[in-house]
């Protein structure tokens, strides 16, 4: 069996576009898994995706009716470049702080779905 390795834990994700010093949840996102794609004739670099969703209100996925955010695996796992250097493009929240501003940000945006 084919399982993809590494793969995001569950759990709060900034982009590397999140700004420390702008609001908590901008650019910030709630990691739900990784899915497999259902057709086998998908390309070989869409075969896994991250399925997240938005914690803030202007995100594409959360105006068009509160769905979630796919991202090919490798895409999600890689780096990005800012201000000329390679960076992670989402990092792990760990801050107990920010994890609870997130959650509450989170029951509110998705209340109704």
């Amino acid at each position: 069996m084919d399982k993809p390795s590494p793969v995001p834990e569950p759990g709060f994700y900034y982009h590397y576009k999140h700004d420390p010093h702008g609001p908590l949840n901008r650019y910030a996102y709630r990691v739900l898994g990784t899915g497999e794609h259902s057709e086998d004739d998908c390309r070989p670099e869409d075969k896994y995706m991250v399925v997240y969703r938005a914690l803030y209100e202007d995100a594409r996925a959360y105006q068009n009716g509160k769905l979630f955010d796919l991202r090919p695996l490798a895409m999600f796992m890689g780096d990005a470049t800012k201000d000329g250097a390679a960076v992670p493009r989402f990092r792990k929240i760990t801050n107990p702080e920010i994890i609870a501003v997130l959650e509450k940000t989170e029951k509110e945006m998705y209340r109704s779905g």
